[in-house]
């Protein structure tokens, strides 16, 4: 069955199509009537979501340092939290990635794909009473390109020259052609505010599912139903309670205890051990999520690319997937794109753990002295351990890693883009342009190996505009390996999301686009009695 039938069929299982609808996309994709008729049948027979009831998820990722204001949304923490209560103009699809209508309801490029056009939404209210109007639009997307927002999305945003309104529609003029534009605006920091949140960035007042009621960073927000909400498909419990939760012993027993319904981060290494509670299940799902080792090249010593090259070939990646995964994830190859992305470059060698080629590196880089390694258990399940594997594995080629464990709390905001060699991870974007965009780009404020590159800039901005597939697909690959050559990024794994629930939860979504069902699990799912 293919990727768009299954989308099909998960909207009519959580009530989000009816049967109309469902049999004319489905016939125009190629689908017999009769087969359609029985597809019908079997996603009606799907188990009927249920209203009602409070949700209770345990979370890693929270911090005193959170901030309520999208723009500034740093950890998985804020990402749920920011989709419990807001909405961007555009989704992807959790199946294929593909770009779906949210806040924008439909879209239309130029002929060269540098002027887009979106229809907004109508008849949709923010959660103090007022209209959804394009005013609110291009005022937030117009905030979030302003280099005083300090906006996590500027880098995606840096191709928009122009934003403005034509009547009720978007219009949005870039610098140059790019076919993706819309998954662009599905970036979780987008959340459509009223007057793009210039007045009150952190009013937490949207057009989402949730009405936020309490908010201490770090420790909980607490939601509400929004019972204006413009949709009937999500939103299916009564309250939500968010509860921070670093401490990844406290988050298995809250959940084995029956005190939360869903928890985050669960280390593959106690997945065994939660597979014995009769109440839980494990939630697993592969994407584009990758723990990383970041070095900054700019700053000494790993402004040298030898050491940098060295510290690649120290890396034992198999052994990673083995002992830090429990094989929930795959090698990775120190560029930021796997096969779920649309024209992944292929035929590139995977780089394997060479204790003499780290060795020869290191000497010729001319380094002396250990390398201060920051990690914490908040960069990424098992990331202490992770470190300390990494230590032992260089030591085989002569270099002395020094790894300092840092709080988990203000790790986001004292250790990570801050510190030039630390841990970390990456959910993943909708895109290889985002990706790239977001993380790569001289001047993406999330850039946090700072690859400052104007080469590398310059095919990304080449590869957005180019139409043809097979050219766009050798500019990837060009980027990819200058990033995996001369880069500060070490990828050992392509991690999956492993997450855990109560049996009393359904409806969960594998979504490929990020963890926890791309943000969305405390929308998406029911609770049995």
């Amino acid at each position: 069955m293919n990727d768009f039938i299954k989308h099909l069929k998960g909207s009519v299982s959580t009530g989000g199509m009816s049967r109309r609808e469902f049999m004319g996309r489905a016939v125009a994709a190629g689908v017999t009537i009769a087969a359609a008729s029985t597809l019908y049948a079997e996603s009606a027979s799907a188990e009927e979501p249920k209203r009602g009831g409070h949700l209770k998820l345990g979370l890693e990722g929270g911090a005193a340092t959170d901030s309520k204001d999208p723009a500034k949304f740093l950890s998985q923490f804020m990402f749920l939290v920011g989709r419990c209560w807001g909405d961007m103009l555009v989704e992807s699809d959790p199946h294929t990635g593909a770009a779906v209508p949210a806040l924008a309801e439909s879209w239309e490029p130029s002929a060269d794909a540098a002027t887009w056009t979106f229809k907004i939404r109508k008849g949709v209210k923010f959660h103090d009473g007022k209209d959804l109007t394009i005013d609110d639009v291009v005022a937030t997307l117009k905030r979030h390109t302003d280099e005083k927002s300090e906006s996590g999305a500027l880098g995606v945003l840096k191709s928009i020259k122009e934003i403005k309104k034509d009547g009720d529609n978007l219009v949005l003029i870039l610098t140059e052609g790019n076919a993706d534009m819309p998954l662009l605006l599905t970036d979780y920091h987008l959340v459509i505010q009223p007057n793009g949140g210039i007045d009150d960035p952190l009013a937490s007042i949207g057009t989402g599912p949730y009405k936020m009621t309490s908010f201490e960073p770090g420790v909980r927000a607490t939601f509400e139903k929004n019972k204006e909400d413009w949709r009937d498909d999500r939103g299916f419990v009564d309250t939500i309670e968010v509860i921070g939760m670093n401490d990844a012993t406290a988050r298995i027993a809250a959940l084995s205890s029956g005190q939360v319904h869903f928890i985050n981060r669960v280390d593959p290494k106690t997945v065994s051990l939660l597979k014995r509670a009769p109440t839980v299940e494990i939630l697993n799902t592969s994407g584009r999520g990758h723990y990383v080792f970041i070095m900054h090249c700019n700053t000494a010593p790993f402004d040298n690319n030898d050491l940098r090259m060295a510290l690649k070939y120290a890396m034992d990646r198999e052994t990673m997937v083995e002992k830090i995964l429990g094989g929930y994830g795959k090698v990775g190859n120190d560029f930021p794109i796997n096969e779920t992305y649309a024209l992944f470059p292929e035929g590139i060698e995977q780089r394997a753990y060479d204790p003499d080629k780290a060795k020869f590196h290191y000497k010729k880089s001319g380094h002396d002295g250990s390398v201060l390694l920051r990690t914490s258990e908040v960069a990424f399940p098992g990331a202490v351990d992770a470190a300390v594997l990494y230590q032992e594995s260089a030591k085989k080629a002569g270099i002395n890693i020094e790894v300092k464990r840092e709080p988990g709390d203000g790790y986001w905001s004292n250790v990570w883009n801050v510190q030039p060699f630390s841990t970390s991870y990456w959910g993943g974007r909708p895109t290889q342009d985002q990706m790239y965009s977001t993380a790569y780009l001289s001047t993406a404020d999330w850039n946090d190996t700072r690859f400052l590159r104007p080469d590398f800039d310059k095919i990304l901005l080449e590869a957005r505009s180019e139409l043809d597939e097979a050219k766009r697909k050798d500019m990837y690959r060009q980027m990819a390996m200058m990033v995996r050559d001369e880069g500060g990024l070490i990828l050992p794994m392509f991690n999956d999301f492993v997450n855990a629930a109560s049996k009393q939860v359904k409806g969960y979504v594998h979504d490929i686009g990020n963890d926890m069902s791309n943000g969305y699990v405390a929308t998406r799912v029911w609770l049995e009695a």
